[in-house]
């Protein structure tokens, strides 16, 4: 439950497919965007959560494809929950660039910028069998998707 020490090249996968959208978002803010008011501590919630989720998410092997069983399952649904994500992100970005277009829901799922992504961490870690992830992913969780609820609720 502690995991292997050696690079995941599933994590790197699934990092570069957070980061990216993540990236040229922050080149391309929502108009009516405003971070000012975010709760300090769900801010520093995620912010550890994501330095320990990036750090696990590559230093466990457990995260690499093994042979296929009923095990594989958890790691399938979790790319699944990173394929929304992208999703979630293409139509986000063709559409008007709002803050309210930006939290709204997806197929039933509230915040999914926010909430899928973590998911798919959790399910991930849970697949290596990785208790640190798994942490990793709840303590992000709590920050991120929570100040994407607050951001929602201001809107509303």
């Amino acid at each position: 439950m502690l995991g292997h020490l050696g690079f995941s090249y599933v994590g790197l996968i699934y990092l570069l497919m957070l980061f990216i959208p993540n990236i040229i978002w922050s080149k391309n803010l929502p108009i009516d965007y405003d971070y000012s008011q975010e709760n300090k501590i769900l801010l520093l919630f995620e912010r550890i959560g994501q330095v320990c989720c990036s750090c696990s998410i590559l230093i466990f092997s457990d995260f690499n494809i093994a042979p296929f069983s009923v095990w594989s399952l958890w790691l399938i649904a979790s790319f699944l929950l990173m394929i929304l994500y992208e999703i979630c992100w293409i139509r986000y970005y063709s559409n008007e660039n709002t803050e309210e277009n930006f939290y709204r829901s997806f197929c039933g799922i509230p915040v999914p910028l926010a909430s899928l992504p973590v998911m798919a961490f959790m399910l991930l870690g849970i697949y290596g069998k990785v208790i640190w992830l798994i942490a990793s992913a709840i303590i992000i969780g709590i920050g991120h998707i929570g100040i994407h609820i607050q951001h929602l609720k201001a809107i509303k």
